[in-house]
């Protein structure tokens, strides 16, 4: 519901063979709401001392955690590879495998 008027405004400029508006709409809408999103929970739950669950287990987690330690290094450096791309995507079908058979 948060991304929808976005999302059509992305639909609409890749109909138009707008395609950098397109990703600029679609990632930047979807990146301020979950940037905005999750640390005014954080803030609500802390003000009210209420427990903030992710809803990951710990697998989940550490596939998170490697995920961003491989985005890091890949951003750090200022050059993606093909490579860094792999270990993400054998990261993710790990994530896909584990999430589907526990």
């Amino acid at each position: 519901m948060v991304l929808l008027p976005e999302g059509l405004a992305a639909f609409r400029a890749a109909r138009t063979n707008r395609l950098q508006t397109s990703l600029n709409l679609a990632l930047g809408s979807a990146l301020a709401s979950i940037g905005l999103t999750i640390p005014a929970v954080a803030v609500v739950s802390i003000a009210t001392g209420m427990h903030l669950t992710l809803g990951i287990d710990s697998k989940s987690t550490v596939l998170l955690l490697l995920s961003l330690f491989v985005t890091g290094q890949s951003l750090g450096t200022g050059r993606t590879t093909v490579m860094q791309g792999a270990v993400l995507l054998v990261l993710f079908a790990t994530y896909l495998f584990t999430t589907i058979v526990p």
